[in-house]
């Protein structure tokens, strides 16, 4: 019902861990209230983020030259997310990610499938009822491409020949 009001008591050993929760809880109340006025949802467990690797995995396959290497290593960042995923969960990261991997390069049905973390196993995402927030997804792409970006053009300045002086 609209106009329920509720509270949260927060309790921590610390002030710093009483700090850290109430910025998760923050965090949590923001991508909920994100996700109720933007309803679009992408399937979590990492299932979104390799398929978007296949994809970038193919688009640096038909691209010649040296671009085609950092398109590569973009389609790798993107996998590290199931990859992050499976390790904080103290599975074996290595066996799930190649067994997404392979199962979505199948296709088909395997294309849906992510790591189902209670489990330790590969599931139908859509199954399992696990989505994110589209919104949410999106901006953590952005942001952390626009990141990729910065650094490689302060790169880009570092190795630039330095000017040469007039010593008059």
């Amino acid at each position: 019902q609209a106009g329920e009001a509720c509270s949260v008591v927060l309790r921590g050993a610390t002030g710093q861990i009483l700090d850290e929760a109430e910025r998760s809880l923050h965090d949590a109340l923001s991508v909920l209230s994100q996700t109720v006025k933007s309803s679009r949802t992408v399937l979590g467990g990492g299932c979104s983020e390799t398929l978007m690797a296949n994809a970038v995995d193919n688009l640096a396959r038909k691209t010649p030259g040296k671009v085609s290497m950092a398109i590569d290593s973009y389609a790798k960042a993107l996998r590290q997310i199931p990859t992050i995923l499976a390790d904080n969960a103290g599975l074996d990261s290595s066996e799930l990610v190649s067994q997404l991997r392979a199962k979505h390069n199948k296709g088909g049905e395997g294309s849906y499938l992510g790591i189902d973390l209670d489990l330790g196993e590969l599931r139908d995402m859509r199954e399992a009822g696990v989505t994110e927030s589209y919104k949410l997804k999106r901006q953590v792409v952005v942001s952390a491409s626009e990141a990729a970006e910065m650094i490689l053009r302060v790169d880009d300045i570092l190795r630039a020949a330095p000017r040469k002086r007039n010593h008059e």
